[in-house]
């Protein structure tokens, strides 16, 4: 899938500016209005998916997140999305959310690395730049970097490596750093410059990673929106990010 939702409260079936495709997946399957609502920026997903679950058994809070690039996600709620917390892939936008007094004061629950992934396993290269010279890599897969944090890390590595020039002509762009990994699984893309935590999935561990030593760390930040529906349950969720638990999951992909 493009992007993943999770059933999302009745609470959304409210008009928003959002896209179709959330518009219908809150159509399908509303729950609880007491539940908890994350915009999550999509390089996060795999450990999303594991943490709330964990949240939901600590508290009996269920929780719901709609995953995205960091810019939509920002837009949404600019529009007016009923969130509860934002987890964005980068410190500017919950920052811009708090200059704005939309939110609370933004805190950074993580920092990702981005790689160079190929579907293929056991690729012999001597680094990245290397395996982006090889006949079969024709397209390449990498977030539109101006919604997506990691789409900008990985054009700053391109650019710091001297290749941008020279690999412009076979960039893909995609929506989100999922739907990167998404084109670079499936073969619409030969390679992809994917979030870290993408390659310690099951499916990722199948492929080959290269590090990318000059793409700059992505640090996210989170911030509770003064709109939350539900203030409590964000809070108990923010506490929650900061348990021993959710380091241990955080490190299993990655994230510092």
């Amino acid at each position: 899938m493009l992007s993943r939702l999770y059933a999302l409260p009745a609470r959304l079936l409210a008009p928003l500016c959002l896209p179709l495709c959330l518009t219908l997946c809150l159509l399908a399957a509303p729950a609880g209005a007491q539940d908890l609502l994350v915009a999550q920026a999509a390089n996060f997903m795999p450990a999303m998916e594991e943490i709330l679950p964990a949240f939901e058994a600590a508290t009996g809070i269920k929780g719901h997140a709609v995953y995205s690039s960091t810019g939509k996600l920002y837009a949404q709620i600019s529009n007016g999305a009923p969130f509860d917390v934002f987890l964005a892939a980068d410190e500017a936008r919950p920052a811009k959310l708090a200059a704005e007094g939309k939110s609370e004061a933004p805190f950074v629950y993580a920092r990702g690395k981005v790689v160079l992934w190929l579907p293929q396993p056991d690729v012999t290269a001597a680094d990245w730049q290397q395996c982006l010279q090889r006949d079969t890599i024709q397209r390449i897969a990498v977030a539109n970097p101006e919604s997506a944090p990691y789409g900008a890390a990985a054009v700053a590595a391109l650019n710091k490596a001297g290749l941008f020039e020279t690999v412009s002509p076979r960039l893909a762009y995609a929506q989100s750093i999922a739907q990167v990994f998404q084109f670079a699984s499936s073969g619409a893309a030969d390679a992809g410059f994917c979030a870290l935590s993408s390659t310690l999935t099951e499916q990722g561990r199948t492929g080959t990673t290269f590090a990318v030593p000059q793409a700059p760390s992505v640090i996210q930040a989170a911030c509770i929106l003064k709109s939350a529906p539900n203030p409590q349950a964000a809070a108990r969720f923010v506490e929650f990010l900061n348990s021993p638990l959710v380091a241990e999951i955080k490190a299993k992909y990655g994230y510092e």
